[in-house]
């Protein structure tokens, strides 16, 4: 955090193959759907490394990684944010493709 404005700093962004996304609908196991920024519904599962470390509930903002093989179905949700995180995404503008949701 900055000293005096409290400003986030520091905001992990998607990386190459990568793509951010909003959670739509829980299923259970460690799975749910995700609403990406590229316009596609994909089948998230959380990868087994973390499981007990990523939290993730409905409307929650995540980055996935859509996998090789049917990269327009399926992906791995790798990071959430905070809520201050995604309050410095939406003040940037990096919230735009998933925008109608807020």
């Amino acid at each position: 955090m900055a000293e005096g404005g409290g400003e986030i700093i520091r905001v992990r962004m998607p990386g190459k193959g990568e793509v951010m996304g909003i959670v739509t609908q829980r299923l259970g196991y460690g799975k749910m759907y995700v609403r990406c920024s590229d316009n596609k519904v994909r089948l998230g599962r959380i990868p087994g490394r973390f499981t007990r470390r990523l939290w993730v509930r409905d409307g929650n903002i995540v980055i996935v990684k859509p996998w090789d093989v049917q990269s327009d179905k399926r992906c791995d949700i790798i990071y959430k944010y905070t809520k201050g995180q995604v309050g410095w995404l939406n003040r940037h503008g990096h919230l735009k493709d998933l925008e109608e949701e807020f």
